[in-house]
């Protein structure tokens, strides 16, 4: 089947969303999410793009981001080839690490501006990991005082200064319809858990063992708590592969026919 053609904006603004294949962890620990942020600002300015909010979670990341479309298409491109070679290179990996193109959202309103904006800011929120002004690795925390690369002009202009944009933010009436996924525990608690229940320091290292070793260590993670969902987002391990780990299948019996 043919890609669907990007649609942008008259305005220039885009709502970029990056997963990891098959929901796999992107960001293990503070050198990763700090290795990404010098590579978006570096490529930011090589291509003429400005982030006006941007949030890093476990397994994806929001941009809110002004620029020409194929401007923007290029920054991505760049990110996406330096962080892999980055991230595989580390963690002894091969293969993929993100899910197909990335996904995007014209913006095209100062409503849907303002929508996306906040979404992206509070998506830890939503997720049960923290609030927006306490996550690390969103720009919360840039409004006065914006990085290089950023440009937040708009927001500015509508919202005024830091305490009408925190009560702003901090409003619970936003928009529903935008995705996010909510899992029983947080991601933090996960990784304590992995460690904890299997003995290493990273869930992806489980695509490295047998299928013996790794159903039974699939099994552990599943008896101590963590979803399907969340073990397949911490592994890069696939759904099915997890949901039947452990399970024995019994052929049928055919019955004997009565007498």
């Amino acid at each position: 089947m043919p890609r669907r053609a990007r649609s942008m904006s008259s305005s220039n603004y885009m709502h970029v969303i990056a997963r990891g294949i098959g929901k796999q962890l992107l960001f293990e620990d503070i050198h990763d999410y700090t290795y990404y942020l010098k590579k978006l600002e570096r490529y930011c300015k090589d291509t003429d793009v400005w982030v006006c909010a941007y949030c890093l979670m476990d397994n994806h990341v929001h941009l809110l981001l002004k620029g020409q479309l194929e401007s923007i298409s290029l920054l991505m491109k760049k990110i996406g080839v330096s962080y892999s070679w980055y991230y595989n290179k580390k963690y002894e990996r091969v293969g993929h690490l993100f899910q197909d193109r990335f996904k995007s959202e014209a913006i095209e309103n100062e409503a849907y501006f303002l929508n996306v904006f906040r979404y992206i800011l509070k998506n830890p929120q939503k997720a049960g990991v923290c609030s927006a002004a306490q996550y690390l690795w969103n720009s919360y925390r840039y409004y006065d005082h914006p990085l290089p690369f950023m440009d937040l002009s708009v927001a500015w202009d509508i919202l005024g200064n830091f305490s009408q944009y925190k009560e702003f933010i901090d409003r619970d009436d936003e928009d529903s319809g935008l995705e996010y996924s909510e899992a029983r525990h947080s991601d933090a608690w996960a990784k304590k858990e992995i460690t904890r229940c299997i003995g290493v320091t990273s869930g992806t290292v489980l695509q490295n063992y047998s299928k013996k070793e790794r159903d039974a260590a699939l099994v552990k993670l599943k008896e101590c708590g963590l979803s399907v969902r969340q073990i397949s987002r911490l592994t890069g391990i696939g759904r099915n592969i997890i949901q039947v780990a452990g399970k024995t299948r019994h052929r049928s019996k055919s019955k004997e026919p009565s007498p």
